[in-house]
């Protein structure tokens, strides 16, 4: 059987997936942020929630918490051990356990056949800190106290192997056992697996509440016109709530109403919000993007057309105007309209009134209108690019939405809002966002907004494999650092004194190439010449791209150019 020691190359590979940012205050083990914490508190948290919820909830409640990391671990341990034989890759759980400070697990027995379905597993777990935990704040309990370490096994083999896992601790000091024991095996073969399967549930109580809470949200849905394609409008920052505020307070009056904010702010989702909170719920609504329409199509698909106004007018036919009559029409990018539907549109909002293209006699119409826009309407104004007149009409009741940049506390309710949204529909489960990808959302500036937002979490989705989590490179496709100021800078583990070091992962570089220049007495000419024509291939031969990406000047590299092609000739 393979003993678990300190130079197993598994635990090396560990070790270098442990990154410390002291300077940030935060640990990363891959993906994962994760924190040291002393006993002591770990040791007062477990006695409150034994006198809280008693022994046996308790006893689940900290299976469950052991479950949930247990499944993260395994997921990095399948990631991890690709190119290791299944026991090694196996045995990365227990090398997790301890690195995490949480216990020594050696292994006395493992039987792992997956085409069989059949698993069998003994280990003991030297120094396990919840039996110290108990020794302090309980004395001796007259059953095993490794509940999280239980759960966490439990969910890390089930997870890993792709079978329902379950252990039990046979043995454990905390009851007064000279050590602590556990035996894995598959669940159906546990007399008790069922009575076992229970303690990982949450309580009926807690369950029967979500049931309710999601069926009040189908039922909000359900209830909301017009908006089965459409997310609500989610936000709880200050800027974001305050926009709300002026919008609700205008929503049941008849003004004319402006929003303004970047692309993907959802502007047309809150133009829905004030149609469905006007008298004019029940009315049609309709949404008209501005920009999407030609200058010379304008008019006839905001005012409608008469038969034979122009080649192709084979009939005469509504505009969105007529289509929303007694209700709400929000014009998208107004900014992009036409100056003659400018002009119309002037009228219609004056006189209450439209005149189709080609027609002779007005029709009265009564409309509220939504207007928006990602550009400053008075410097459209100052250059003559919209009426002024058209401005002071539609700039009555004006709402400023903040782009998702400064909503930062809404990110994390929108990517699960979303997450949950395309994980019903692709029909996939996931394991929630890594704490590094949360720290990219968080990082990011958004600049498509909550369009862009919901478009990464949707391509997450889609790109994460069932039961996994998602990563920072399925959300944007591409690997990111943590922060551009400290990317130069790691810390590791010193495996021989303990001590975290840190290290310029930049200097390491330029020491470790030096050292092969000199080995493969490469010469200073040689190495120049070979760094600039890389550096021109990346550059598609652009002299300035090559010389920013080298250091250099422009007239700097070019006489080296000039140079390497005369020693050529």
């Amino acid at each position: 059987m393979t003993k678990l020691n300190l130079q197993m190359p598994e635990l090396a590979l560990l070790l270098k997936q442990l990154k410390f940012h002291p300077e940030e205050g935060k640990i990363w083990l891959a993906e994962q942020r994760s924190v040291l914490m002393g006993l002591g508190a770990l040791s007062s948290f477990r006695k409150e929630i034994l006198t809280t919820l008693g022994q046996e909830r308790g006893k689940g409640f900290f299976m469950r918490l052991g479950y949930f990391s247990g499944a993260k671990d395994a997921e990095l341990a399948r990631n991890l051990g690709q190119d290791s034989n299944i026991e090694q890759a196996f045995l990365i759980g227990p090398l997790l356990h301890s690195l995490r400070g949480m216990v020594k697990a050696i292994p006395l027995a493992l039987e792992y056949d997956p085409e069989k379905q059949h698993f069998y597993a003994e280990f003991e777990w030297i120094d396990s800190f919840e039996v110290e935990i108990c020794r302090s704040a309980f004395g001796q309990l007259n059953e095993p106290v490794c509940w999280i370490l239980l759960g966490y096994a439990c969910a890390y083999t089930s997870h890993f192997a792709g079978m329902d896992i379950q252990y039990r601790e046979v043995e454990c000091c905390g009851q007064g056992d000279h050590r602590c024991r556990i035996v894995g095996k598959v669940a159906t073969e546990w007399p008790d697996h069922e009575e076992f399967s229970y303690l990982f549930r949450e309580a009926p109580l807690i369950d029967e509440l979500y049931k309710l809470q999601s069926r009040i949200a189908d039922l909000e849905l359900s209830l909301s016109s017009n908006t089965d394609n459409m997310h609500p409008a989610l936000g709880e920052a200050p800027p974001f709530t305050s926009a709300l505020k002026m919008i609700d307070r205008g929503a049941n009056s008849e003004v004319t109403m402006l929003l303004l904010g970047e692309t993907g702010t959802g502007k047309e989702v809150l133009a829905r919000r004030v149609h469905s909170m006007s008298k004019r719920h029940d009315k049609p609504f309709v949404a008209v993007n501005c920009a999407a329409i030609p200058p010379e199509l304008i008019e006839s698909e905001l005012f409608g057309v008469e038969k034979g106004a122009y080649t192709g007018a084979t009939q005469s036919r509504q505009g969105r105007f007529e289509r929303a009559n007694s209700g709400t029409i929000f014009l998208d990018e107004i900014i992009e309209l036409s100056p003659r539907a400018q002009a119309a549109l002037l009228r219609t909002l004056q006189e209450g009134e439209i005149e189709r293209v080609g027609d002779s006699q007005t029709r009265s119409i009564d409309v509220r209108v939504v207007a928006a826009t990602n550009e400053d309407l008075a410097e459209a104004v100052k250059s003559g690019r919209f009426r002024q007149d058209l401005f002071y009409r539609i700039n009555a009741y004006t709402v400023v939405i903040p782009p998702l940049r400064q909503r930062k506390n809404d990110i994390v309710l929108l990517a699960e809002h979303f997450r949950k949204r395309y994980e019903k529909h692709y029909k996939k489960t996931t394991s929630g966002f890594t704490d590094f990808a949360m720290q990219a959302l968080h990082s990011h500036d958004w600049p498509g907004n909550i369009r862009e937002l919901e478009n990464a979490v949707q391509r997450g989705i889609i790109l994460t494999d069932e039961n996994h989590s998602i990563t920072e490179q399925s959300l944007f496709n591409a690997s990111r650092s943590l922060d551009s100021s400290t990317a130069s800078e790691t810390h590791t583990l010193n495996q021989q004194s303990g001590l975290i070091e840190s290290i310029d992962s930049k200097g390491s570089l330029k020491t470790e190439l030096a050292e092969q220049v000199l080995q493969h007495h490469i010469s200073l000419p040689e190495l120049e010449e070979a760094l600039i024509e890389k550096a021109m291939e990346n550059a598609a031969g652009k002299v300035s791209s090559a010389a920013r990406a080298l250091g250099l000047t422009r007239a700097a590299l070019a006489y080296r150019l000039k140079r390497t092609d005369e020693a050529d000739q």
